[in-house]
């Protein structure tokens, strides 16, 4: 049971990136999942998220409005659209479950988490 998280790299300011998150062994079209980030000397947070139960998703507020998370269910896999970025979005990025069906996803109570993806917006 694996989620790789995927799609990072370094961008200007204003520039736009995909993220993908991919499972292995369970199907995502059962649970939830969310995007989380962590930043050197920053909280971690969830950026994003995508209910399997009943289609909401969650966003930060942050990230409101730039960011756009999807679902592909058929390929096992959750993307995460990020718009406008910013330097404030320099993080390391990945994804993971409670293994429930609705937004947020539980941080404590998370039992599948991927390995990240670092995201640098710089000029």
């Amino acid at each position: 049971v694996q989620l790789q998280a995927s799609g990072g790299g370094l961008v200007q300011p204003g520039a736009s990136l995909t993220l993908t998150c991919s499972a292995s062994g369970f199907s995502m079209r059962s649970h939830v999942i969310g995007w989380f980030r962590q930043a050197p000397g920053n909280q971690r947070e969830e950026v994003a998220c995508s209910s399997s139960k009943d289609g909401s998703t969650y966003y930060g507020n942050s990230v409101e409005g730039r960011f756009t998370i999807s679902r592909d269910d058929a390929g096992n896999t959750v993307y995460l659209q990020m718009n406008s970025l910013g330097p404030e979005d320099t993080a390391v990025y990945f994804c993971a479950t409670d293994l429930g069906g609705l937004c947020p996803v539980v941080e404590r109570y998370i039992q599948v988490r991927g390995q990240g993806t670092l995201v640098t917006v710089s000029s």
